[in-house]
């Protein structure tokens, strides 16, 4: 595998139409294979841009900006449910005309991927699914970026506590994020936070940012709160794409106690627990996630997996 540089800079976004959605998208160049990349809650396609340069040798890929989040302004009608936007990230691959894609998801993309691969089997040649946003119903203020959330929307303080947290800058809401979502925040480099400081700021001119946020938290617990078929429990053994799972040991977004059921739940699955490493895997260990992108990739092709 090639090396990277530690910092490569995310290619430009360009906003295409995808099924009457306006979509905003980063273009990797790369090999003749085709990767899919979707991000998690309050994340965006620059999630992506150390794997996808991994990666890019073997597959030139797509990440998206779901609808409302990043630079992807939702249409008035979307609902913000996790099978509206697996409905998107499917007319997306179609519309690539490539055959079936390597697709990946983190966190709420995570979810959104499985939903995919269990839905439209033929768009799909692999999945890799990383902390994937499977029911986790616990209530911990770990989870939070900043505690404060959780007395947001409550009577009488809600209002004062949405003041400061609005009043948080760029830079500040960015570091909170991301000593939530890795282990060691150090790993971090300081040019992405420069970045995500950057995008932290335009979306906060956008209106649509923040309800697009709320709405789809809810759409997240909306379908952990299913039962029978809608429970992502039920549509994980529908599944018969080959599948990697990737899961921080130190996950405090999405618990690792979910990473064993989740693996053993998919027919065609195998799972990677990385130690020292939290929520988003692919930002924290690109190179060990990459290596296992490719293997899981060479097998499939050989039919070892």
């Amino acid at each position: 595998m090639p090396s990277l540089d530690p910092t490569p800079p995310p290619w430009p976004g360009e906003t295409i139409g995808v099924g009457g959605v306006k979509l905003h998208i980063r273009r990797t160049p790369g090999g003749p294979e085709t990767a899919v990349y979707v991000h998690g809650l309050g994340g965006s396609s620059t999630n992506w841009t150390d794997l996808a340069a991994l990666l890019a040798p073997e597959a030139g890929g797509t990440s998206v900006d779901l609808p409302g989040f990043g630079y992807s302004e939702p249409a008035d009608d979307f609902d913000f449910s996790l099978d509206a936007h697996a409905e998107v990230v499917a007319n997306h691959i179609e519309s690539l005309e490539t055959g079936p894609v390597h697709l990946l998801g983190n966190s709420m993309g995570g979810a959104v991927a499985l939903l995919v691969a269990a839905r439209r089997p033929e768009l799909v040649k692999t999945l890799t699914l990383i902390s994937p946003a499977m029911p986790d119903l616990r209530p911990s203020m770990k989870r939070l970026s900043d505690p404060r959330m959780a007395f947001a929307y409550l009577p009488l303080i809600g209002p004062r506590v949405r003041r400061q947290l609005a009043a948080l800058g760029p830079r500040e809401r960015a570091m909170q994020v991301i000593k939530l979502c890795f282990a060691d925040p150090a790993r971090f480099a300081e040019s992405r936070l420069d970045e995500l400081e950057q995008e932290h700021s335009a979306r906060a001119e956008f209106a649509w940012a923040a309800p697009a946020l709320a709405r789809s938290t809810f759409g997240i617990f909306r379908t952990w709160s299913a039962r029978g078929p809608a429970s992502l429990w039920a549509v994980a053994p529908t599944v018969a794409t080959p599948t990697l799972v990737v899961w921080g040991q130190h996950d405090r977004v999405i618990s690792v106690r979910r990473a064993e059921r989740t693996a053993r739940l998919i027919p065609h699955a195998r799972l990677l627990v990385l130690p020292r490493t939290g929520h988003v895997a692919q930002m924290e260990r690109p190179n060990v996630v990459a290596k296992a992108v490719l293997g899981m990739w060479e097998a499939v092709e050989t039919d070892t997996w």
